[in-house]
């Protein structure tokens, strides 16, 4: 097979043709006979076919028994190793299946958006670092980009924030029209004092006593896929935080017979009537005092918590019951662990007033007191002294009476028997463990919504809603990797390593780029993905690069 090249001259003008031709013989092959003459015939006229094209077709003609010719002798085609593209065409199409894509829309404001939560996804940090991330990923020959730097996305939160009511309206539309809402709130601590948002609040969940927070409430449908983010200031109490949410879903969203589920410090008195207002119901837990309370006035009884799942009725309330074993042991175990701490320092003690005359044995028992009012066992254990040593007993009258509720809960809810059983009512109880879930991973190893790098409030919210956006792509990955042997974490650095080849032909300035077979092991994550790899991209050179440098930044003064 060759490639047949004819020029002829009309009118003053030349006229090329190039054919593909192959060539052969007429009659039976391995007979001596004189009249078998060699005959051409055409397979394909490529006239049509660029000058680069051509040049490429005879180039693996002239090599077809050796490939390896092309490569390793031939000069004229170059190849060398180009962007990543693997993960960032995996979560770009997951982002698509799930309307993420064209929620933000196809603006230059949408495209950076959604780099953004692609960037958050594959390698969290800063908008410098996103910039840098795309100098090694495709990100614009994927995306359709063009240049930008770390200033056009701290602008781009902006926009984020100043849209952010009508992308979630539309990636609600996509989900459908729930039943039940999940709700819930938590804090993300601040290394720094200028956020515009930042405050000291009473509730510390992070275990950073002394910096100042934001508080966070995500809404979730009843699988725990977040339809709406929203921040709030640091010191802005759990179940203020609701009522915003209740106007959201009747003026934003629209929804119907709604059902709200929130844990027992999100709704009390005060959220249920403005439920009730809308004619939405509730499910929610009730306080120890308040279990107490229903014990003493006998509404419930203790041997309900023995019976699995058990209901009671008053009032227009649903109780329903349940002793959980595994957190009762819990309990005890953890009780039993604080007396033994409380028992090492009594030696502790005793030991240093014993090597200490002097040393007076009230101040001894003044500490160890303070130390089980941290551990929360002052209540059932006392502390005296005999002559100069510390001793210490167990109430064990009220040590049974607060250990007879362990691992004991009680759910609340005004739906009707026809609406929901016990059951039922119970399950979507413990569904807010999905957001709880969707908390964990924002907030740590996944997605790592802190540090937050920017000030303003108005980024400080698009920079949260970017990490929402981000977990439902990754909550999309675990369920669809859920059967392979790698965290999405894994998976997504597995991913990294499939990188488009820069194939140049005749040292000219045409490029391909081409996406090579990935190996087995990144074959598996597409495949489980449900995505399908592009054969080439289009090269559009573009380079992008950050204002601020690392090298100047490393100068040691």
């Amino acid at each position: 097979m060759y490639v047949d090249e004819s020029i002829s001259r009309s009118n003053g003008k030349t006229y090329k043709r190039y054919l593909l031709r192959e060539s052969y013989r007429e009659g039976k092959k391995g007979v001596s006979d004189p009249s078998r003459k060699v005959k051409h015939r055409t397979i394909a006229n490529i006239s049509k076919c660029t000058p680069e094209e051509i040049a490429a077709i005879r180039l693996a003609l002239r090599h077809k028994k050796d490939l390896t010719e092309v490569t390793a002798k031939n000069k004229a085609v170059i190849i060398r190793q180009g962007l990543s593209i693997g993960a960032l065409w995996v979560i770009y199409d997951i982002a698509r299946q799930l309307g993420i894509d064209k929620a933000l829309g196809s603006t230059r404001n949408g495209k950076m958006a959604m780099w953004q939560v692609i960037a958050r996804v594959m390698e969290q940090g800063s908008r410098l670092s996103a910039v840098r991330l795309a100098s090694r990923h495709a990100a614009c020959e994927v995306l359709g980009l063009e240049k930008f730097d770390e200033d056009d996305l701290y602008n781009n939160l902006d926009w984020l924030c100043e849209n952010q009511g009508k992308i979630e309206d539309r990636l609600f539309k996509r989900a459908g029209n729930p039943g039940l809402f999940l709700y819930d709130v938590t804090s993300s601590y601040l290394e720094g004092t200028e956020n515009e948002l930042s405050a000291f609040g009473s509730t510390a969940r992070d275990g950073k006593k002394g910096k100042r927070q934001i508080v966070i409430g995500l809404l979730c449908n009843e699988i725990g896929v977040p339809l709406s983010i929203e921040v709030f200031t640091g010191n802005t109490n759990d179940s203020s935080t609701f009522t915003s949410q209740i106007r959201k879903v009747t003026e934003r969203f629209g929804a119907e017979e709604v059902t709200f589920a929130g844990d027992r410090g999100m709704i009390k008195s005060k959220q249920v009537e403005d439920l009730q207002t809308e004619g939405f119901h509730y499910i929610t837990a009730i306080t120890k005092p308040q279990i107490e309370t229903l014990l003493n006035n006998g509404v419930i009884q203790m041997d309900l918590f023995d019976q699995g799942l058990a209901e009671v009725k008053g009032d227009g309330i649903r109780y329903v019951l349940r002793r959980n074993p595994q957190r009762a042991e819990e309990i005890r175990k953890s009780r039993e662990d604080k007396l033994y701490s409380l028992h090492r320092d009594i030696e502790k003690q005793n030991k240093y007033l014993t090597q200490h005359t002097k040393a007076r044995v009230t101040t001894a028992i003044t500490k160890l007191q303070e130390k089980t009012k941290r551990l929360s066992i002052s209540k059932w254990v006392t502390l005296s002294a005999n002559s100069r040593e510390i001793v210490f007993s167990i109430d064990k009258k009220t040590l049974n009476e607060e250990a007879k509720l362990d691992g004991c809960y009680v759910i609340k809810s005004d739906l009707s028997e026809q609406s929901a059983t016990a059951e039922t009512i119970h399950g979507r109880y413990k569904d807010l463990s999905y957001v709880e879930w969707a908390f964990r991973s924002s907030k740590t190893v996944e997605l790592e919504l802190r540090p937050i790098h920017v000030r303003l409030a108005t980024r400080t919210r698009g920079h949260v809603f970017v990490v929402m956006m981000a977990y439902r792509i990754i909550r999309e990955l675990a369920i669809r990797w859920q059967l392979l042997d790698a965290t999405v974490e894994e998976g997504i650095k597995e991913l990294c390593t499939l990188c488009v080849e820069e194939v140049s032909f005749n040292g000219t300035a045409m490029t391909c780029n081409q996406i090579p077979l990935p190996r087995e092991s990144v074959a598996k994550l597409i495949e489980a993905a449900r995505v399908k790899m592009p054969e080439v991209l289009p090269s559009k050179g573009i380079i992008v690069t950050t204002k601020k440098k690392l090298p100047s930044r490393r100068i040691m003064k």
